[in-house]
């Protein structure tokens, strides 16, 4: 009896040792360790959309061997989308972005992500934060405008009232994708001051306010696909 409750003890010991070390683990380390111990049949599935046929636009299944649950993915920055009924029919982010309140915009996105949140959405995609460079672009009504410092401190206060619920916020579309006509076929071709200056200030905002995750864009990107650019992606 007494050599049992000795190894119990020590069991104990070794696993309250492995928690506190878990514990003291950064987020991007346990990131690190889970992607480590995937195969490689699991990285592909985790990395794909599945199950269009669920009620959410984006669906990834979760892992039971590494007790990752699934993720769901939801437009938009107008509120819930894609068809869901019961919900709230909020005003456009244009409107509340025409009352420069970063106050009011901090608690129009709390409000949407809550709404989410009943719907068992994970990723709330949005705030839509492309410069609205043309005045017929199809998604300026979603936007925060053509101004890059307003776009910008409006971007930070919807993530912050979207993060401030159990909510990824999901800072889009990366970028130049400014106009819905052609958006999957056309280049825009842009020079990097002009980037750096117009069109990038909102997302850098976005990654300020720790958003929890960025969308690439339909269009191409001096002449390659945004999702595949190597320079704005990893170098920008």
């Amino acid at each position: 009896m007494g050599s049992s409750r000795i190894l119990c003890a020590v069991l104990l010991s070794i696993l309250l040792c492995i928690c506190n070390v878990i514990g003291q683990l950064t987020p991007r380390q346990r990131a690190e360790a889970v992607v480590a111990d995937m195969s490689l049949d699991e990285k592909i599935l985790f990395v794909h959309g599945t199950d269009r046929t669920s009620p959410y636009i984006g669906n990834i299944f979760g892992n039971v061997r590494l007790n990752l649950s699934s993720i769901n993915l939801l437009d938009g920055p107008q509120g819930v989308g894609n068809g869901v009924r019961s919900i709230t029919a909020f005003p456009s982010a244009l409107n509340v972005a025409s009352t420069f309140d970063t106050d009011l915009m901090y608690r129009f996105a709390e409000a949407m992500a809550i709404e989410h949140k009943i719907k068992g959405t994970n990723v709330l995609l949005g705030p839509m934060v492309n410069i609205a460079r043309v005045p017929t672009g199809g998604r300026n009504f979603e936007s925060f405008g053509e101004d890059p410092y307003l776009a910008s401190i409006l971007t930070s206060a919807s993530v912050r009232g979207i993060q401030s619920q159990p909510m990824i916020a999901c800072v889009k579309h990366f970028a130049n994708n400014n106009q819905e006509y052609h958006r999957t076929t056309q280049s825009s071709n842009v020079d990097e001051r002009t980037q750096w200056e117009i069109y990038y200030p909102a997302f850098q905002a976005g990654v300020e306010a720790g958003t929890g995750s960025i969308m690439c864009s339909y269009n191409k990107v001096n002449n390659d696909w945004a999702c595949e650019n190597q320079l704005i992606i990893n170098r920008d």
